[in-house]
């Protein structure tokens, strides 16, 4: 492409982007097409292990520069570690049950959120390990949580089929979603932060308004649990993930049902899409995973080689990677486009449950 005449189009429809600023956005998309552009065939070594808990992890998560991360545990703690030294900062305790979901509020970092079987959800400071508050309100455990992009709420996913948005500066609910029928394990809030998506062991995704609670859509179609759901990066696509073996593809804005992406043999237990939107990647308990094109439904790639079950997926920053994590005891990085196994990471004495990339796509953290 031909960034000069790019930032032209782009002014054409953007007023905020004036003559004085034009040299430095033409800047910009020059240094993002070599950012793409560089075909590295970057190798991941083991670097770090880490004896993190007692007993069991239950996730993990990095910051967006990928210089910390945390793990939560059944040991009912959250540890911030130093990526580089592999050094543990500082344990985050309080909570008096399993902490099961954790989240940085990227893009800053500065807050950490775990939500536990004790019913509860905890905002800690990353730098001093400070709990601000803790946000009770749930009748049973939760079992997913997320920061809207705009790091001013937390929403929290709970086995007593509510979910429920908490603001982070006055450490008070805002609102409960209500609705559903059975336990809700995934959410996931939009870019622009106005509307947020809830899955369900009742088979249904829920769209709902952010700033009233109301429930706008309820996406129907699936014939087993809801296992993950995501928006794309411009809001325009939802993709749902369930135990009936499928994928479906949803307009975010009608709730109407695009395409039903089919393939595996067992459940589906993970799915995403790339930072670009442009394509979805699937992981099975059948032990493989597939890529497809948002644009034209059609499988592009089938992930094949665990010797398990795939819990997890995820795309690297410039979407041509893909990671998995399967209960073989091994991560696999793959080539998104070609489907070949590019590298397999080894050295768990366990199922891996959990896997993400930093944000430069360089370091690969990995959990059993």
């Amino acid at each position: 492409t031909d960034a000069v005449a790019l930032v032209e189009e782009i002014r054409k429809g953007e007023p905020l982007i004036t003559a004085s600023c034009k040299e430095h956005v033409i800047h910009l998309v020059r240094r993002l097409q070599e950012k793409l552009g560089g075909e590295e065939d970057h190798k991941f070594y083991l670097f770090k292990v880490l004896r993190a808990h007692i007993l069991p992890l239950t996730n993990v998560a990095f910051n967006k520069s990928g210089s910390r991360f945390i793990t939560g545990s059944y040991d009912r703690t959250c540890k911030v570690w130093d990526t580089a030294s592999g050094e543990e900062l500082r344990t985050l305790e309080g909570h008096g049950n399993v902490v099961y979901a954790i989240a940085f509020n990227n893009p800053y970092g500065d807050k950490i959120a775990t939500g536990s079987f004790d019913k509860t959800c905890k905002l800690w400071s990353t730098e001093t390990g400070k709990c601000y508050h803790t946000f009770r309100g749930h009748s049973a455990e939760i079992v997913c949580l997320s920061f809207n992009l705009q790091s001013t709420l937390v929403a929290t996913g709970s086995m007593d089929t509510t979910a429920k948005l908490w603001d982070i500066e006055k450490g008070e609910e805002i609102v409960t979603l209500s609705g559903h029928s059975a336990e809700i394990i995934a959410l996931s809030f939009n870019t622009t932060g106005d509307r947020i998506i809830t899955g369900s062991f009742d088979h249904t995704v829920a769209l709902w308004d952010v700033g009233t609670g109301r429930m706008l859509h309820t996406l129907i179609g699936h014939r087993g649990e809801v296992s993950s759901a995501q928006f794309n990066w411009d809001c325009s696509l939802i993709v749902t993930g369930s135990m009936d073996k499928t994928c479906m593809l949803w307009n975010a804005m009608t709730g109407t049902h695009i395409a039903t992406l089919t393939g595996h043999s067992d459940e589906i237990l993970d799915v995403c899409f790339d930072y670009a939107g442009q394509r979805i990647a699937t992981a099975s308990a059948d032990g493989s995973a597939r890529v497809y094109n948002a644009e034209t439904k059609k499988c592009i790639a089938k992930l094949e080689g665990h010797g398990g079950e795939i819990s997890k997926i995820c795309f690297n920053p410039k979407g041509n990677r893909v990671l998995t994590a399967s209960s073989d005891k091994t991560a696999r990085l793959w080539d998104a486009a070609t489907g070949d196994c590019l590298q397999i990471l080894e050295g768990h004495t366990d199922e891996i449950f959990s896997c993400a990339f930093n944000y430069k796509g360089d370091i690969i953290i990995t959990g059993n």
